[in-house]
């Protein structure tokens, strides 16, 4: 049988343990492992000052790249107007 609860650890270090009453009696080894951080895709915030710390993070980051680098990627793949080509297709769904 296994229990698995994930629990926080204080600062003064003491946890309470209450055994659920499947568990028998008799020795039996409990093993401490800690969670490991989450990668940055999964890592989502809890609270919403932690969201602001890590977009206070990511902002002061010496090696992020601005997004308008990106502006005009894509120029010259459209002959013609793009919006009346958008529009043109738009006007298909009726």
């Amino acid at each position: 049988m296994t229990v698995k609860q994930t629990v926080e650890i204080p600062a003064s270090r003491r946890i309470i343990l209450d055994v659920p009453r499947a568990v028998p009696e008799g020795k039996t080894i409990l093993t401490f492992t800690p969670v490991s951080v989450p990668q940055a895709a999964n890592n989502s915030p809890r609270t919403i000052s932690e969201a602001l710390q890590m977009a206070e993070a990511k902002a002061a980051d010496p090696n992020r790249k601005p997004i308008s680098r990106h502006f005009g990627a894509l120029k010259g793949i459209w002959e013609g107007d793009a919006v009346a080509y958008q529009r043109k297709l738009r006007d298909e769904w009726d």
